[in-house]
């Protein structure tokens, strides 16, 4: 049985679950969110613990029941705590800037380039070289964070563009450290 799949999840205090089917409603204190599963999930609620059972031992079973409690669960954690992505901007005048909703980063191209905030996902400024991307939506959060960083990524001779705090870049050497013949 999938390790991850039958683990329970925990509904802590201040969260509402509401389960129809295989359709789940979270609502909590950061915003709610709705998702539909596959219709071979059984997906219970038992007092305060959220279980999700599959019918048979099939290969595709087993994988959407660990899928399944995974998703449940980083919606639980969206609508309690939110998710962040850390963004870092190497270069020289690179940077960035925050007006209202609208976020300015200039990366060395010939333009601005300008990046909206959108209904669930806000864009932080907390420096001028670095980004904080909040949502709920742990796949919005991700997938706005690898939008900017697709804007300019980052480069393996110099390290300049935009990248994620946590992310390592390989520096190449360049032409001028090859050896001679």
């Amino acid at each position: 049985m999938s390790r991850i799949g039958r683990k329970p999840i925990t509904v802590p205090a201040g969260v509402d679950v509401k389960i129809d089917g295989t359709t789940v409603t979270v609502k909590g204190p950061k915003g709610t969110l709705t998702e539909s599963f596959h219709k071979d999930m059984a997906i219970t609620l038992e007092g305060n613990e959220i279980i999700v059972t599959r019918p048979t031992e099939d290969k595709m079973h087993k994988s959407l029941h660990g899928l399944t409690r995974t998703l449940i669960a980083n919606m639980i954690e969206g609508c309690t705590n939110g998710f962040k992505k850390e963004l870092e901007i190497n270069g020289v005048g690179y940077r960035a800037s925050k007006q209202g909703k609208k976020t300015t980063l200039i990366l060395g191209f010939s333009h601005q380039v300008f990046v909206d905030d959108t209904a669930d996902i806000t864009v932080e400024v907390p420096a001028p070289n670095k980004l904080v991307i909040t949502g709920i939506d742990k796949q919005k959060v991700g997938q706005f964070a690898a939008e900017v960083r697709e804007l300019r990524p980052p480069e393996p001779y110099k390290g300049k563009g935009i990248k994620y705090v946590d992310e390592v870049i390989i520096r190449k050497e360049g032409k001028a450290g090859k050896g001679k013949k």
